[in-house]
């Protein structure tokens, strides 16, 4: 009779794993960014989408990370299925052009084009800092270390002759802005859609002015150098006391995917954010999502798609 009970006992403890193994999601994880970042609301959005969550395949869990950089690197590596990425850091990653970095990140593959994601530049009015020259000897904010923010900033200020002659403080948004109401940084340094919540924040504070980059960017043969940023401005009364169009420049974010996530996940991703009500969803989260359409997933990506994208642009007839 023990020995009955025994294989009984047995029996079922397998066939409750066996069950349990059977009906639990497999977990996507979405590298998001910084708190007071737009790539954060992204994963957060998707996240808790209602029929995301209902979906019986997968679980979406928004994780969030430093940004750009950092989120390309652990999607690469596979410790992130999804993340947000600049398109400059999928193409340079892609293609061993990293700073300091001659790594090939091709197990990144993009999935969608999400916003366009604009430079920006807060002094004080007043400040007398019309150029990314100016900021010799300042304090300034110059973003989360590992994040596209911060990546972006070397990039442009090492370009400008600046980067070694500033006083750099690595932060994210919201404290750097906190830093600048407290006099304790005399600019910091964005590259987030607009508007952001942290110059909101650091103009409610203080008389802010944005510095013009474009007029940098195209004196220095900037975009000539780096042809993957597009010209944006942000326009007049974006922030407070900011009464005139501030032009600068503008990489795109991207929806990007580990090469080895299966492609149904994908699509159905794609197929759920990329309906009526998911888009309404999207844009209901943060207005920078307000461009997100079938027409524009596809826009402007350079680098590989992955196949469940793929197959999904191609079905709607926009790849």
């Amino acid at each position: 009779m023990k020995k009955h009970l025994f294989i009984i006992g047995l029996i079922t403890i397998v066939a409750l794993a066996f069950c349990g193994s059977s009906f639990a999601k497999t977990r996507v994880v979405f590298g998001g960014g910084p708190a007071g970042g737009t790539f954060q609301v992204v994963a957060n959005g998707i996240q808790v989408y209602k029929p995301m969550k209902e979906v019986s395949e997968f679980k979406v869990q928004a994780q969030s990370s430093a940004g750009s950089v950092e989120n390309l690197r652990k999607t690469d590596a596979g410790r992130q299925q999804m993340s947000v990425v600049y398109s400059g850091h999928v193409y340079l990653g892609r293609n061993g052009m990293m700073k300091n970095d001659t790594k090939k990140y091709e197990s990144v593959l993009a999935v969608s084009w999400l916003y366009g994601a604009p430079a920006q530049l807060v002094v004080r009015k007043g400040s007398g800092i019309k150029s990314v020259k100016d900021l010799q000897g300042k304090k300034v904010g110059v973003g989360n270390a590992g994040s596209g923010a911060f990546a972006n900033c070397e990039l442009f200020f090492t370009h400008m002759g600046v980067w070694d002659k500033i006083e750099r403080n690595a932060m994210g948004y919201n404290d750097a802005a906190q830093a600048f109401g407290n006099n304790q940084l005399d600019a910091f340094w964005l590259f987030t859609a607009f508007p952001s919540g942290a110059v909101i924040m650091a103009a409610q504070t203080n008389d802010i002015a944005l510095v013009n980059l474009d007029a940098d960017a195209s004196a220095s043969g900037f975009y000539e150098k780096y042809p993957y940023f597009a010209k944006l401005a942000v326009p007049a009364n974006t922030y407070k006391g900011v009464d005139y169009e501030s032009p600068s420049f503008q990489d795109s974010a991207l929806w990007v995917v580990n090469a080895k996530v299966p492609a149904d996940v994908v699509y159905k991703m794609l197929s759920l954010i990329y309906s009526d009500d998911g888009l309404n969803h999207m844009k209901a989260q943060k207005k920078t999502f307000k461009k997100m359409s079938i027409k524009n997933g596809p826009v402007g990506i350079v680098t590989p798609f992955h196949p469940g994208a793929e197959k999904f642009w191609k079905e709607k007839g926009v790849l």
